[in-house]
């Protein structure tokens, strides 16, 4: 296939994926079922030793994802939260958050450590496994985000500045960090797996770029949640 057309198949394949995933119902499967029409695209690159090449393409598929979880959960809200895993408890979260202030949300002391949790796992995973477990752990935590977003625009008086307001931009920010941190550590496995020579060491820039994203996100959370919590808040008109 021309590289080109990597990002078109990207998005296809995982607009495809909810349609199965959708269709077969067992949502254990929807985050494997979400990472299969990319991952190939990763290896490709990584085998080409084209790192960014890698990080763009699963860029490409993180925001399809988004989208994909967002617009379902948007039009059929109750199918998604059956679907999606952890979809309901996370957007009971968000909600009272919104409503009230409450919850991890707003308080450095309970989300620092569960960033953290997150961070290490995924991590871990994607050097243990040339992240064949860490992205469908990505993509659970999308689906679970995108299910939050797309459940608020349903309730939302403005749907369309709920979505946008919702996707917080310290979440951009984080989900940027965990894509780039699974490509490049993806590496070391895959090259064993599928026989190419991979550096890690080369890809000191991208792990640093991605874990001063994460500082950035822990940081931007702690200082603007809570009025930006105002805004999604008018958006939503409760």
């Amino acid at each position: 296939m021309n590289p080109a057309w990597a990002p078109v198949a990207i998005v296809a394949g995982t607009a495809l994926s909810y349609l199965v995933a959708a269709t077969i119902g067992v949502p254990a499967l929807v985050p494997i079922l979400n990472t299969l029409p990319a991952f190939p695209f990763m290896i490709g690159s990584l085998r080409r030793q084209e790192a960014g090449e890698a990080i763009v393409r699963m860029l490409v598929w993180a925001a399809a994802l988004a989208v994909c979880a967002t617009a379902f959960s948007y039009s059929r809200t109750a199918d998604a939260g059956r679907l999606f895993l952890h979809g309901e408890a996370y957007r009971q979260e968000m909600f009272t958050f919104v409503l009230t202030g409450a919850g991890p949300e707003g308080d450095i002391r309970q989300f620092l450590p569960q960033h953290a949790l997150h961070g290490t796992i995924f991590c871990a995973l994607a050097l243990a496994t040339g992240s064949l477990a860490a992205m469908p752990m990505g993509a659970l935590l999308m689906n679970y985000m995108g299910f939050y977003v797309g459940a608020l625009a349903a309730s939302s008086a403005h749907p369309l500045r709920a979505v946008a307001l919702a996707w917080v931009p310290w979440s951009l920010i984080r989900i940027a960090s965990f894509v780039t941190l699974g490509v490049v550590l993806a590496g070391p496995v895959l090259g064993r797996l599928f026989g190419f020579a991979y550096s890690l060491g080369r890809q000191r820039r991208w792990v640093a770029l991605a874990l001063a994203g994460l500082v950035v996100d822990v940081l931007l959370k702690w200082a603007i949640a809570p009025g930006w919590r105002d805004l999604i808040r008018g958006a939503a008109g409760w």
